[in-house]
């Protein structure tokens, strides 16, 4: 770059070593932008011992810069404010109405400074006090070379500012605050992730593993050794896991806009019947063997603990990884997606009022097969269906969807429609936002504070008030000392029903009752059984089976033994207000999981972390609660060491880790 001073032309590669090098601003000289104008006059104002601003600028015609003045910082006078206006914050008034100027004027791109007046009308800043200044407090690109490298090697914002001291002397000829140094680092931080690249998102990853060690991540690559899929979850996801994970959604419907990956969450229903998340995952596609990945890498992140449910959308790949992952689980299809795959496929009949009704009759009310037969030929007939392809793939695939086809299975009311549209509320964004990886991540991480922000105010509300009770009685002040204000609710519901059931009874062999019970309205017949010598009770409809709450018919029965309270093997902790104070893993659990291998100790870890989670949230209310935490971790930190099968089992890992390093070196 070329820079002229008085007709004579410097040739010099480092800018602000040529603005350095200027001690006075002269009419004549040369720049060939407005950025070099302003660092011009930025390095002489600093130099002296004032700060600049930008002042008036002119244009022609064609909106080109015609002329630009630089004010001293000082020029003019603050304009009166609202005395009665409440600010947070009132700056400190530093204008003296400085006559200082400098003037550019713009000829064929070329910026020449035009008119100069350097009187002013105060104090010129000490050259230790020019670290102050406001327009001199910037990172060079001296300074930035330094800091740049600083970044990569991670080094902590606070101790650049002293580095910089002494690599330039001391800090008055760093030119900059120890703030602006931990701006730049920011700022150049986030530079860095925002390009996108697959390797900043997975630093992205290790950052968030070192704020918080129960972070998982792990990225599958292809042949050319080219990341094509992630998949993610936070501490708090494992823990939320262990309490909600009996029943999964998993979600392929949103794609990111930029990059076109499948952004696909994996979501649960907690205690308060909201979503909770447990993880996410962008896929590059939708083939078998991406699936394969993700849902043996999310088994890993979850202590290889399988759900009993998994709804998903409808797909040939993701069936078949379902059942090579997730043997031990039940493959449901979402309601929800089929319902808004109807208004593409058949469009003009779901507009239809008696055909939907036909139609959601299907999927709610059939709780036999032969019903379900019936009701889908009678279905496929009166509206001429018979050559529909996607309807018959949909009944191909009946006994996903319809509960005719499984009533026992545990759905923690995930089949409701709601369910899908919650959801999608609170991920749509993802397709229509325009964001690098890092981006989409962060947008997920905001989520998920939303929704665990709902839980907590959900849990306060079941903390600090009681739902108002249909009757102070019996069953009804048992269920809502137990059952979250929402399952409350909904319990309360099939309790007072039971006003609308008639039973008889139809057998009796001494302990062993059966019952016959229609609701009024209704023509078909449910069938109880209630075993006075154990208290169990079961109804043909199935509710507890796949929601986890009594039924109005199973209810009929405790009312008519005159059940004062719901027995205990009915309570279903996931449902109540203490789902997530403990974490007791089962023992067929703990079997299942030993034959993948490395489970024992992870459930041994997940039992650990929730019960070392709510002691810690309890120590850390107060400062003695803090001490007694602390003196006990160092007790049983002293007891582990002391115990020989807790060193035995370290000793082996050292052994294994010391073998793995002298390869690596052997390797090398």
């Amino acid at each position: 770059m070329d820079y002229t001073c008085q007709g004579k032309i410097l040739e010099r590669s480092d800018k602000e070593e040529i603005f350095d090098a200027i001690d006075e601003l002269k009419v004549g000289m040369e720049v060939s932008n407005e950025a070099e104008a302003y660092n011009l006059c930025n390095t002489y104002a600093f130099r002296k011992g004032f700060s600049i601003r930008k002042g008036n600028i002119r244009r022609d015609a064609q909106n080109k810069v015609r002329q630009r003045d630089y004010f001293c910082s000082k020029e003019g006078f603050q304009s009166d404010e609202d005395l009665c206006e409440v600010k947070k914050v009132r700056r400190l008034d530093t204008r003296t109405g400085c006559k200082a100027l400098i003037r550019f004027t713009v000829d064929n791109g070329i910026w020449k400074i035009s008119h100069i007046n350097l009187d002013h009308n105060h104090e010129f800043a000490k050259p230790e006090e020019r670290q102050f200044l406001r327009s001199g407090r910037h990172i060079p690109c001296v300074r930035a070379g330094i800091l740049g490298p600083k970044v990569d090697e991670s080094t902590r914002p606070t101790k650049s500012y002293p580095y910089l001291g002494k690599k330039f002397g001391n800090a008055e000829n760093v030119g900059s605050t120890n703030k602006d140094c931990h701006n730049y680092l920011q700022r150049n931080k986030e530079e860095m992730l925002e390009g996108g690249d697959g390797q900043s998102l997975i630093n992205y990853f290790k950052h968030k593993q070192m704020e918080d060690p129960s972070f998982f991540y792990s990225v599958q690559v292809d042949q050319f050794n080219r990341i094509t899929n992630y998949f993610w979850r936070d501490g708090r996801s494992r823990l939320d896991y262990d309490c909600f994970g009996d029943v999964v959604c998993f979600d392929t419907t949103f794609r990111t806009k930029k990059y076109n990956l499948i952004c696909a969450p994996f979501v649960g229903v907690n205690h308060h019947c909201k979503n909770v998340l447990f993880g996410c995952a962008f896929v590059s596609d939708e083939s078998t063997d991406s699936f394969v990945w993700l849902f043996e890498t999310f088994l890993e992140s979850m202590g290889y603990k399988q759900p009993k449910t998994i709804f998903t959308d409808v797909g040939d790949a993701m069936a078949n990884a379902i059942a090579v992952v997730l043997r031990e689980t039940r493959h449901r299809l979402c309601i929800w997606h089929i319902s808004k795959n109807a208004t593409q496929y058949i469009g003009s009949h779901y507009s239809n009022h008696e055909f939907k009704e036909h139609f959601n009759k299907c999927f709610h009310d059939c709780l036999t097969e032969a019903e379900f037969e019936a009701t889908w030929n009678d279905l496929i007939r009166k509206f001429n269906l018979e050559n529909n392809s996607w309807l018959q793939e949909l009944n191909s695939l009946r006994e996903k969807w319809c509960p005719a086809f499984s009533l026992d299975t545990f759905t923690a009311n995930f089949r409701s429609s709601n369910r899908g549209e919650s959801i999608t509320s609170t991920f749509h964004q993802i397709s229509t936002k325009t964001m690098d990886l890092i981006g989409l991540v962060q947008h997920y991480e905001k989520k998920t504070k939303v929704v665990r922000s709902a839980e907590l105010e959900e849990d306060f509300r079941c903390k600090n008030g009681m739902p108002h009770l249909r009757a102070n009685s019996g069953i009804f002040k048992h269920a809502a000392s137990e059952y979250t204000i929402k399952m409350y609710s909904f319990f309360e519901n099939e309790l007072m029903s039971i006003f609308g059931v008639r039973m008889i009874e139809v057998g009796n062999d001494g302990n062993q009752y059966i019952y016959e019970a229609i609701e009024e309205g209704h023509p078909r017949v449910y069938i109880i059984e209630y075993n006075s010598a154990t208290s169990m009770v079961s109804c043909s409809c199935k509710l507890f089976e796949s929601i986890g709450l009594l039924c109005r018919h199973a209810l009929k029965v405790l009312d008519l033994k005159n059940f004062t309270s719901i027995p205990t093997r009915y309570i279903v902790k996931r449902w109540t207000k203490g789902a997530k104070k403990r974490i007791v893993e089962s023992s067929d659990l703990y079997e299942s999981s030993n034959k993948m291998g490395k489970s024992a100790q992870s459930l041994r870890l997940s039992e650990l972390m929730h019960e070392g989670n709510n002691v810690f949230t309890i120590g850390s209310l107060c400062d003695s609660g803090t001490r007694i935490v602390k003196q006990k971790l160092v007790e049983a930190m002293k007891l582990l060491e002391s115990d020989e099968e807790t060193t035995s089992m370290q000793g082996n890992l050292n052994k294994v880790d010391d073998q793995f390093v002298r390869d690596v070196l052997l390797d090398n």
